[in-house]
């Protein structure tokens, strides 16, 4: 069946209508699920900043009335940020055992390295052990909790032996310059080697330490239909490599 010359004149006039009608419809159906206004999502670390970045992209085609707002975390205060309502949810290390805090399980892990100074005996090495700390001050960071502090910078070798203390550091790039200067060592996720090599630095694999665990958090208060929407569009474009460890290789 064709349509006459009024016919297509007046479907014409009423395609912008009807395009109004739908968007009408849409926009009613996201504020009715919750799904409209600004999501704010935070990172540690630019590997899984990259994760969250593709999330927010197929998060907002899908849901074209929600905006996201991506902000990293800094490493001195995980979750400040969280707790004042700055951030709604954000895919940070593990551990973080707070009470008002809920956190999610494993949601992808790295090998761990070792970062040392070029010059340094344990540069040339392939591989290196926790034991290896027993003869090196580590440098910890400042500010986070002691559950975390005591994860990932021990204060013991696995057979008993101290560990020294070298200066603490508050951000990434100040614990890099200490290690450069042979302040100490910093334990790391082996991704950095990729994405924060810099000239003077070797980032060496540990063959006996556990991974670095990154998982998702929130508040105990902020669970709602956003957080869930994205939760499921991060699971949904996370690379399949990315829910394993990772085994990175010797980089300087």
């Amino acid at each position: 069946m064709q349509l006459t010359e009024s016919g297509e004149q007046l479907r014409t006039d009423l395609v912008p209508g009807y395009r109004l009608i739908q968007n009408s419809v849409s926009h009613a159906l996201a504020r009715g699920q919750g799904l409209t206004g600004m999501l704010r999502v935070g990172f540690a670390a630019a590997w899984s900043g990259r994760l969250v970045l593709k999330a927010a992209d197929a998060f907002q085609a899908e849901h074209p009335d929600c905006q996201v707002e991506i902000r990293e975390v800094p490493l001195h205060d995980r979750f400040g940020a969280l707790r004042a309502g700055q951030r709604d949810i954000q895919l940070t290390e593990l551990p973080g055992e707070e009470p008002d805090i809920v956190k999610g399980p494993v949601f992808f892990s790295h090998q761990r390295a070792l970062v040392v100074p070029a010059e340094h005996r344990l540069a040339a090495e392939k591989i290196v052990s926790l034991e290896d700390l027993a003869f090196e001050p580590l440098i910890p960071l400042s500010g986070p909790p002691r559950c975390f502090t005591d994860h990932h910078f021990p204060s013991h070798t696995p057979s008993g032996r101290p560990i020294a203390r070298g200066p603490s550091a508050m951000v990434w790039e100040d614990a890099m310059n200490l290690v450069l200067a042979g302040r100490g060592l910093f334990p790391a996720s082996a991704e950095a080697g990729t994405y924060c090599a810099r000239p003077g630095l070797v980032f060496v694999p540990f063959r006996d330490a556990p991974p670095v665990e990154y998982g998702l958090f929130r508040r105990a208060d902020g669970e709602s239909p956003k957080v869930r929407a994205f939760v499921k569009t991060l699971i949904e474009t996370r690379p399949a490599t990315e829910s394993h460890s990772r085994r990175e290789t010797h980089s300087s």
